[in-house]
Order: C-alpha cells, then structure tokens, then sequence
C-alpha cells in the first residue's frame, strides 16, 4: 500500500489543517467500509444538500438522526419480533446501522423526513455574513457601494 506525506501541505499552508486531515483519513482507509444501508448525496441547489438513505424496513421509531458538531450521525436499531415466523428466504436486511457522514463548516441539518422506505435528511450551508467577501475601500476613494467597508472598520 503507498502512504502519502502530507507534511510539505502543512509547512506551505495556514488554516487548511483540516483539509489535509480529511485527505490524510480516506488516504489511510482500507476500503473495506460497509456500504449498508446504502444512500445517496444530491445537491438540490447552490447552497443545498440531500442526503437520502435506503431503510426499508424501518419505521420512524427505529431511525435516529444525530447532529455533532461538523458530524451527522444515523442510526437505527429495529427490535427483532420473530416470534412464530419462520422464513424461507429472508432478503430483507433490518440490521442495526450506524452511518457517519463529515459536515463542512457552517452546513445545518434542516429536516429529515421519512416516506416509502427512504429516509431524506435536508441540509444548507449558510455561511455567516461576518465570512463572506467584502470590499475593502482604499484611501482616497468615495464610497460607491453598499458592501464596501472602510479599512479602520477592517483593522
């Protein structure tokens, strides 16, 4: 198995610790991941995301959906009745599940809904008026547009 260094990313770079850290994690996984339950990641819109899982089988009661901090967790555990069944084939797989999913910053959970055997959980990124670009006015200037911020606001 190759191993990449990713020390040279953090002598060059500020701030993006982080980014290096996620390459780092699925640089060092094995592949072998369960890919139960199995789902999908849409984007719906320029700041809007869909994550929709497979979980036929479970009921609302079964399903727990979990935000962490930059973390999304679900889960379901759906209690065994076999009692007085006995199957011929059983292909329906009701396992218990854990799936984890990495938020990036500023991403929240709106909603999560759950209809014929699908569990869709909506989310947004909003980032915070305070980190999107902005204008810097130089000395000299006249102010012109609303989003222009004076440098002694700035500094």
């Amino acid at each position: 198995m190759r191993t990449l260094d990713f020390a040279p990313l953090y002598r060059a770079t500020v701030g993006f610790d982080q980014i290096a850290d996620l390459m780092d994690r699925v640089a060092t996984n094995d592949g072998s991941q369960n890919s139960y339950p199995p789902y999908n990641i849409e984007k719906t819109d320029d700041d809007a995301y869909r994550i929709s899982i497979a979980v036929a089988g479970f009921s609302e009661a079964d399903l727990n959906v979990e935000v962490r901090p930059n973390a999304l967790i679900v889960t379901a555990k759906k209690a065994e009745d076999l009692e007085g069944k006995k199957f011929l084939h059983r292909g329906i797989a009701t396992r218990a599940f854990e799936r984890r999913f990495h938020l990036a910053d500023h991403v929240r959970v709106l909603s999560a809904d759950h209809a014929d055997g699908m569990l869709h959980i909506n989310l947004a990124r909003e980032v915070p008026e305070a980190l999107k670009p902005r204008r810097i006015l130089i000395s000299g200037q006249k102010a012109i547009e609303t989003d222009v911020v004076e440098t002694k606001a700035v500094n």
